[in-house]
């Protein structure tokens, strides 16, 4: 093989991970390493990272008016890499009464231990009682990110 079909060819295999890795964004930052929930759980529990576990929904307008404040937001990208980041979507939703504690609204964001012990009490303040794990802004993420590091630490 030629220096230059080498070289090709790895170009197209960087290329290709990084645009898988990057199609689990899915709008919610391309700057962020997302997992699936299979991979995420099993990093963390190496990684000894907490897990922050994102569900929403392609028909939800309350997850497209979160997304591009989520992909913007410098303070979440930079807790994030303290945590392995799932990114769920659509059908891909868990039927484990563990990722819905009160409902399956969305969006949700849910934290877990790196030994994948969900974290009740990591909750939006903001949000409704009956609706404690749903995310409208930013801030009221930022918060929860730091909640849950200091719990794990």
């Amino acid at each position: 093989m030629s220096p230059i079909t080498s070289t090709l060819l790895l170009l197209l295999t960087f290329t290709l991970a990084v645009n898988c890795q990057n199609s689990l964004a899915r709008g919610f930052g391309d700057n962020i390493n997302w997992k699936t929930l299979q991979d995420g759980l099993a990093s963390a529990k190496v990684s000894q990272k907490p897990v922050m576990v994102l569900i929403h929904k392609s028909y939800c307008p309350a997850c497209h008016e979160l997304k591009p404040q989520f992909a913007a937001s410098k303070e979440i990208a930079d807790r994030a890499s303290k945590f392995e980041m799932v990114n769920v979507y659509d059908d891909e939703e868990p039927e484990d009464v563990k990722y819905a504690p009160d409902g399956d609204y969305v969006p949700r964001i849910l934290f877990f231990h790196s030994n994948g012990d969900f974290q009740s009490q990591i909750s939006n303040s903001k949000s409704a009682t009956k609706y404690r794990h749903y995310y409208y802004d930013t801030p009221s993420i930022v918060n929860a990110m730091d909640a849950a590091l200091k719990k794990q630490a």
